[in-house]
């Protein structure tokens, strides 16, 4: 899926909610979504994966923790999401 594909089919604004789409899905989903994050200059983003048995959140994270853009992520505090949703703070292209 190239970035203008991506960007017709979902909102581009931050947010990506992995609830429409399928585990094995995920880390090209989150790869695209960061990359066309970049281009659009957004540098805050959060990821809902839900809190389930942690199978989206634990291919999120490992993926955020190789990608050589992402300075840290956390899980979201608060009535935010905790730990269903991971706020990403990536590097800023210059």
């Amino acid at each position: 899926m190239t970035g203008s594909d991506y960007s017709h089919q979902y909102p581009i604004d931050g947010t990506l909610d992995l609830h429409q789409f399928a585990p094995d899905e995920t880390r090209d989903v989150v790869t695209e979504f960061i990359a066309e994050c970049l281009r659009r200059k957004i540098y805050s983003l959060r990821i809902i994966h839900g809190k389930g048995i942690g199978v989206q959140r634990q291919i999120v994270r490992s993926l955020l923790t190789k990608h050589p853009d992402v300075l840290a992520f956390r899980s979201e505090g608060g009535l935010g999401g905790g730990w269903g949703a991971t706020v990403v703070d990536l590097r800023q292209q210059t």
